[in-house]
């Protein structure tokens, strides 16, 4: 009687554990699912952002483009206004008013460029001072040697 009854619950325990399998798979198969479906989800939201930054960028692009093709139609259009109609009277030139400002704006901006920079303590590229080679400079170093501004 007690081979029986510990067959029975052998078997039991056979079914107990067989159905816990079975209900652990599927969730198991859900989870890996599920995962996957994540994965995909933060690959196509990662595309999505690097589209967008690059959307971005290029419109700066052409922004930037147009302000500055703006600037030279305005200044074209102030510069020929006054030189097509000089006897014009300033209150009758639509461009007579900015045509000053524009001035003092590429006034700026040139002094900007012209900021000191302090002396570079190093050439372009290899000279051959210590191997005894005599190098000549190029005509581009040159003129960068007399574009550079010279500390004082």
């Amino acid at each position: 009687m007690t081979w029986i009854s510990t067959i029975i619950i052998f078997l039991a325990g056979i079914l107990v554990g067989a159905l816990a399998v079975r209900l652990t798979n599927k969730s198991v198969q859900q989870q890996k699912s599920l995962k996957k479906e994540l994965d995909k989800s933060k690959y196509e939201l990662e595309q999505f952002r690097q589209e967008l930054v690059d959307h971005f960028a290029r419109s700066a692009d052409l922004l930037d483009n147009v302000a500055k093709d703006y600037s030279k139609l305005y200044e074209h259009m102030a510069k020929t206004s006054t030189e097509l109609m000089p006897n014009l009277p300033a209150q009758d030139n639509p461009f007579a008013k900015r045509i000053t400002s524009l001035e003092t704006v590429k006034e700026n901006a040139n002094d900007d460029e012209n900021v000191e920079q302090p002396p570079r303590d190093y050439a372009n590229g290899a000279t051959g001072l210590f191997k005894g080679e005599s190098t000549a400079v190029t005509e581009e170093e040159k003129a960068q040697l007399h574009t550079e501004p010279k500390a004082s």
